[in-house]
């Protein structure tokens, strides 16, 4: 998996695992993010926004302790989203960009990996943008 860091984010994300790769349809998906920070985060919000080909599906917006421990301390912490795609979702590529904000900074990270759906479809790669 790739791992672009092209921010200068206080949180860093050192990778996503997605389980089960590819994503089944109307079956449970997690995708568990390994990051980082250098200051202490006491909650925020984290906004999901998917993509398919390009086209903007969904969006959905979670605070930041539904999806990890808060407060979450200086050092290595891990988020963890779960998603039941629906049983009618096309099989093919799509991009899930996340971005983490605080009360304090507008932006603690944003991150972009591209994951499949569909038979014999595997592997996603993950960037900061």
């Amino acid at each position: 998996m790739d791992l672009y860091n092209k921010g200068n984010y206080v949180v860093k994300v050192d990778g996503v695992d997605i389980s089960p790769n590819p994503v089944v349809r109307g079956q449970p998906a997690t995708f568990t993010i390994s990051a980082s920070t250098g200051q202490a985060i006491s909650g925020g919000k984290a906004v999901i926004d998917v993509s398919y080909f390009g086209i903007h599906i969904h969006k959905e917006t979670h605070e930041l302790c539904e999806e990890t421990s808060c407060p979450i301390a200086v050092g290595n912490f891990v988020l963890s989203h779960n998603e039941v795609l629906p049983g009618f979702t096309p099989p093919g590529s799509y991009t899930l960009k996340m971005i983490l904000s605080s009360k304090e900074i507008a932006q603690l990270t944003c991150i972009s990996f591209n994951f499949k759906i569909g038979l014999g479809a595997s592997g996603s790669s993950v960037s900061d943008s």
